[in-house]
This record gives C-alpha cells, structure tokens and sequence, in this order.
C-alpha cells in the first residue's frame, strides 16, 4: 500500500478488508437500520460471514457513483 492511499483514511480509523455494517453506516452518515435497509434492497453489496454481515468500502463508493448519476440525470 502507498503512503497515498493510507492519508485518505481517517486518521483514528484502521484500513480494514471489510466494514460492520455500524461502521459502513457511520462513513454514510446513515443509522444502523437504513444502511440493513440498502443492503437488504441490493443497493449495497454486502458478504455474509458465519452469522455477520459485512461491507467492501468500494460498494459504498459504488453506490455514492450510482447516487451522483441518478442525480445527475435527474437536475
């Protein structure tokens, strides 16, 4: 990993594989049951790991790209 990359992260925060959904929700600013509610939708990627769930960070990016361009074609 590249010093780069690492200064993008918050400093109090450790770059981690995959996210807790409470973690997920905190980097969209959403509660707890609103982010259950877009994984459940399909809106965000999520894996299944025994009995947890989990979060990639890119399927948060990908979804704030899929919300800028809805947008985008709405304005």
């Amino acid at each position: 990993m590249t010093a780069d990359a690492k200064d993008t992260w918050p400093a109090d925060q450790e770059q981690h594989v995959l996210l807790k959904v409470e973690e997920a929700a905190k980097r969209l600013q959403v509660c707890r049951a609103t982010m259950f509610k877009l994984i459940g939708s399909g809106e965000i990627e999520s894996v299944q790991i025994g009995r947890l769930r989990r979060v990639k960070p890119s399927a948060l990016d990908d979804y704030v790209s899929r919300l800028s361009a809805r947008q985008g074609q709405v304005a």
